[in-house]
């Protein structure tokens, strides 16, 4: 299998070193368990906690991320769409009440991926592990 570029990784919530494993325990959808994540990775081992406090962080990117997102949204709904300010706020609260969970994961994903890099090892180890559950031995 290809190796995962850094991005897919972020987008998708997998773990930053092995690009395999799940970083949170449910998938968006499920509506159970939205914001948890594993103590660790599954697949490589690694501590999705490595200190008290680590995804102080990712609240500034999610808000930066979210400023920027809602400021082109009403851009776009003002000058492409032509509709009213307050129609465009509607809009605007219903796409961030949709996409809240999303915009947490990333933020999420994309602060651990910040500081902790790829290794081939982990992701060798972590595609050894999976080879063995599907085999059966």
């Amino acid at each position: 299998m290809k190796r995962r570029s850094k991005l897919i990784s972020i987008v998708t919530h997998t773990c930053p070193r092995c690009h395999t494993g799940e970083l949170f325990e449910t998938r968006i959808l499920s509506f159970s368990k939205l914001f948890h994540m594993p103590k660790s990775c599954p697949q490589c081992g690694l501590n999705y906690y490595p200190e008290p406090g680590f995804y102080y962080g990712a609240m500034f990117i999610s808000y930066i991320v979210t400023a920027f997102y809602c400021l082109g949204f009403i851009g776009i709904a003002l000058f492409l769409f032509h509709m009213s300010v307050n129609t465009a706020f509607v809009w605007l609260f219903v796409s961030l009440v949709i996409f809240y969970v999303w915009f947490y994961r990333t933020a999420r994903s994309l602060w651990i991926h910040i500081n902790v890099k790829y290794d081939k090892k982990a992701k060798a180890k972590a595609e050894a592990k999976e080879n063995k559950n599907t085999n059966g031995t």
